[in-house]
């Protein structure tokens, strides 16, 4: 009977023993699996804040695009002002060029100066309007990265949630 407790008190030792390793080496797997989670988390912190900080970047760019566009617009409203003006200028040559018929020559040279100034100003607004063609192009193709790294984000925060909500659960469970 001796014999019989003794090895009862061995085995029971040895089971004890065998779940306590049993035991470490369960905790010792969760422990990893919650520090490579809580990684994962800070790379996605780290990756949502520099999303973040580049939103921002891009949203300045393109609030000084909107400035941009909004002074080239003031400035082809004064070149039509100033075209209004030439051309009032040039309605009232030509009457007094039907009054004037004996001064022809300098009727000439004064529709010639007109003319010119014509010209230039043309020239200043097609440039102007290519300049504001190529600014609304930039500034839908900002807006179209913009809706794009907008969409990214709300996938990366879908995934966070995900997660985080993988870990709750996990924890949840642990408990």
């Amino acid at each position: 009977m001796k014999n019989f407790q003794q090895n009862l008190l061995i085995a029971l030792a040895l089971g004890l023993c065998v779940l306590c390793a049993w035991q470490w080496y369960a905790q010792t797997q969760q422990r990893n699996q919650i520090q490579s989670l809580n990684q994962l988390v800070y790379e996605k912190s780290l990756a949502i804040r520099d999303y973040t900080n580049s939103i921002a970047t891009l949203n300045h760019q393109i609030s000084e695009m909107d400035t941009r566009i909004t002074e080239l617009k003031s400035t082809v409203k004064t070149n039509e002002t100033i075209l209004a003006g030439r051309t009032r200028e040039l309605n009232q040559l030509r009457l007094t060029s039907e009054s004037l018929t004996n001064q022809v020559v300098e009727y000439k040279d004064a529709v010639a100066t007109l003319q010119t100034r014509l010209k230039e100003a043309y020239d200043g607004i097609r440039k102007q309007n290519e300049s504001v063609q190529q600014l609304v192009a930039q500034r839908d193709e900002f807006v179209k990265k913009y809706n794009d790294e907008v969409k990214d984000r709300n996938d990366i925060v879908a995934k966070y949630n995900e997660l985080a909500a993988q870990v709750q659960k996990l924890q949840g469970g642990s408990k």
